[in-house]
């Protein structure tokens, strides 16, 4: 008999994932908001601004794969408490000695990538605890922590307009040293988490071709996410002249959506299937995507197609991973860092891409219609695997639908 949702797992290991993903995702996207400050002080163009917003993200993408791997050896609760103090030297060594270059920037942002790393730990800590047909609803919830970016976008700009940029970078340790002890509080290893393998054996899951689509799938949905994350503020600046508060405002509203559906996106992946739900978003982000590329020409059409955008990247964020751990149930460690890795790839193209599109042609439409392209990729790609997966794996799991 199937327990209910809240009996199957541990809720304070669910509330401590999703609470240090939730300040690790804040700080990981930071310098997102930030941008418009420290490009006037720095004397930053186009395509600097886009790759200084970028580095963290494909920072944060190599670092999964390492965490993945920490993950299965030493525990995911360990791998979080590590990254966490990482993080909180680096801001606190920002904040101390200042960052004066466009080299201090890619610096720190390496440092942050960190703080993006805890992707491959928040999910399976939380992941290891609830059955196949609760894994939606669980990494859905532990996943909410993307809503991490809203508060830097929400609070940054008018803290560095009152106090300066750099004291953003001390301010933001305050919360994470709270969240630090929080998490060693709460947080507890599953009591079935699988043997630790062989090095070798880590990277056994790309023998599989399963691995590469979920890994390209994810690099859409959440490299979507993640690269607009990085990347609204410099744009809602360029574009329509916005002052970086309002232009925060107007990116938390876009990045709230997105965070707020992604358990919804689990849920309805555990109702009617994960591949039906990713078929939905990557029409849906195909045609907004698309739309966005033409260049909306008022802050409220841009702010709406946005919104319908990270609502259905962010569901598909939720989706996706509720397909991983039921194809991977052992090397879920692993493979929430490769898919994860994925994801940080796709956020970093985008991101960069936006930027160096504004560098040469002066407006960043043609990222998006690019992005747009891959969104349709994506649809077609999983029109060709789906039936497979549901014949083969999805056969054999009692109570998940594929």
């Amino acid at each position: 008999m199937n327990k209910g949702f809240w009996a199957a797992g541990h809720r304070p290991t669910l509330f401590a994932a999703f609470l240090y993903f939730d300040l690790a995702f804040m700080v990981w996207v930071l310098l997102g908001p930030l941008a418009p400050f420290i490009s006037q002080d720095l004397g930053l163009n186009a395509a600097q601004k886009g790759f200084m917003v970028a580095v963290p993200t494909l920072a944060g993408a190599v670092l999964r794969l390492v965490n993945g791997l920490l993950v299965d050896r030493i525990g995911p609760k360990m791998t979080g408490a590590i990254g966490q103090l990482i993080v909180i030297a680096g801001l606190s060594t920002a904040w101390s000695f200042g960052v004066n270059s466009f080299e201090g920037t890619i610096a720190l942002g390496i440092v942050l990538g960190f703080a993006g790393a805890s992707f491959a730990v928040a999910l399976p800590l939380a992941s290891r605890w609830y059955p196949a047909e609760h894994q939606g609803t669980a990494l859905g919830i532990a996943g909410m922590g993307n809503s991490g970016t809203v508060l830097a976008a929400l609070f940054a700009p008018g803290l560095a307009k009152l106090f300066g940029w750099n004291a953003v970078l001390g301010l933001a340790v305050i919360p994470l040293a709270i969240t630090f002890v929080i998490y060693m509080a709460l947080a507890k290893d599953a009591p079935n988490a699988p043997a630790p393998k062989p090095l070798a054996a880590y990277l056994a899951p790309l023998r599989h071709a399963d691995a590469w689509w979920l890994m390209f799938f994810y690099s859409v949905t959440f490299g979507g996410f993640v690269g607009l994350a990085a990347s609204l503020s410099i744009y809602f600046t360029d574009q329509f002249g916005l002052t970086p508060v309002v232009a925060g405002y107007c990116t938390a509203a876009c990045v709230f959506a997105g965070s707020m559906v992604r358990p919804m996106g689990g849920a309805l992946a555990d109702r009617i299937g994960g591949t039906r739900t990713l078929m939905l978003v990557y029409a849906v982000a195909a045609v907004t995507l698309a739309a966005i590329s033409t260049g909306p020409t008022t802050v409220a059409m841009a702010l709406g197609l946005f919104v319908v955008a990270m609502l259905a990247l962010g569901a598909g964020n939720g989706a996706v991973f509720q397909l991983v751990p039921q194809r991977f149930r052992d090397e879920i460690g692993v493979m929430t860092g490769l898919v994860g890795f994925a994801g940080g790839v796709g956020g970093f193209y985008l991101a960069s891409s936006l930027g160096l599109a504004k560098q040469l042609t002066g407006s960043p439409q043609w990222g998006f219609l690019i992005f747009a392209g891959l969104a349709l990729a994506a649809l077609a790609s999983l029109t060709l695997v789906k039936q497979k997966w549901r014949a083969t794996w999805g056969a054999t799991l009692e109570g998940a639908r594929i």
